[in-house]
């Protein structure tokens, strides 16, 4: 089980940081982590001893620093494919047919269209962001708009994060239309009272309107803090804390979502407005 989630390890991510943020939902997101794997596999190859399973040694290596492979496909060039995750986050490479070398980094076709990326997306993030939905239903959300809502989003919600602020100030039209229903699941990782506020939200007699006072008193220091609640919610918000360093995510907001073919997928940051269609569901009201 992760440790929780600290102030010094998450930071609330802007439009400006939209490039940084996206680079967590490609093939490079992944690269400098195993680049690292693979180099630690290097100096410490000599000397290991490797029990007969079935995977060649080269992959082993990888394995025994930390990567969980989900599956292995064929590949162009009789390269053979391999993608899992580490630490949370996807990775992919490849076997040459020698079975003694490794390439990491994304494969281009002649097109320049990225064919590893889809692999990802189908043998390791797919399922990652199935049970990550599953495990955000179980955890302790706030609704934000009408349970009958057809279009359900789930994003890490942080009350003194200044990006979820703007992101819930985007997402107004979809809500008070009727058409999305945003569930936020409150953390406290930011700053000192940041615990203590996302408590007073949750543990209020209706969490929703104690969401729309800190949103809406948010340029005058947000929700005053209940001792009360906080003391009967703080193990909650701790909790929250914990499944977001479980799920890897490193900012705030971060936003899951259903595509228009029913996949969920994953944003860290404030979406751009371009993209604000695309976590909705549909174009603004």
């Amino acid at each position: 089980m992760a440790s929780p989630v600290s102030s010094t390890s998450v930071r609330s991510t802007s439009t400006t940081d939209a490039a940084r943020a996206r680079a967590l939902r490609t093939s490079g997101r992944w690269q400098p982590l195993l680049v690292s794997a693979l180099a630690a596999a290097t100096l410490g190859a000599s000397g290991i001893a490797f029990a007969q399973d079935s995977y060649p040694p080269a992959v082993q290596l990888l394995i025994d620093r930390g990567v969980s492979i989900a599956d292995s496909f064929e590949a162009p060039g009789g390269l053979t494919g391999y993608a899992g995750d580490m630490q949370g986050r996807p990775v992919a490479f490849y076997l040459t047919p020698d079975g003694d070398h490794i390439i990491v980094g994304p494969m281009l076709n002649a097109n320049g269209d990225n064919l590893t990326e889809p692999k990802i997306q189908e043998l390791v993030q797919g399922p990652l962001n199935q049970k990550a939905w599953a495990q955000m239903g179980d955890s302790a959300w706030v609704l934000d708009g009408s349970a009958d809502a057809p279009v359900i989003v789930y994003t890490f919600t942080d009350p003194n994060c200044p990006y979820c602020h703007r992101f819930r100030q985007a997402a107004e039209p979809w809500i008070d239309a009727g058409q999305v229903q945003l569930r936020h699941v409150m953390v406290g990782i930011l700053r000192e009272d940041s615990l203590s506020k996302a408590a007073t939200i949750l543990g209020a007699d209706d969490p929703q309107a104690a969401l729309r006072d800190n949103q809406q008193s948010y340029n005058n220091g947000g929700i005053e803090v209940n001792r009360e609640r906080v003391s009967a919610n703080s193990k909650r918000i701790t909790a929250n804390n914990r499944l977001m360093g479980e799920l890897g995510l490193s900012a705030t907001p971060s936003t899951y979502y259903k595509d228009e073919n029913g996949q969920i997928q994953m944003q860290q940051g404030l979406p751009l407005p371009e993209d604000m269609r695309a976590v909705m569901g549909s174009a603004q009201p």
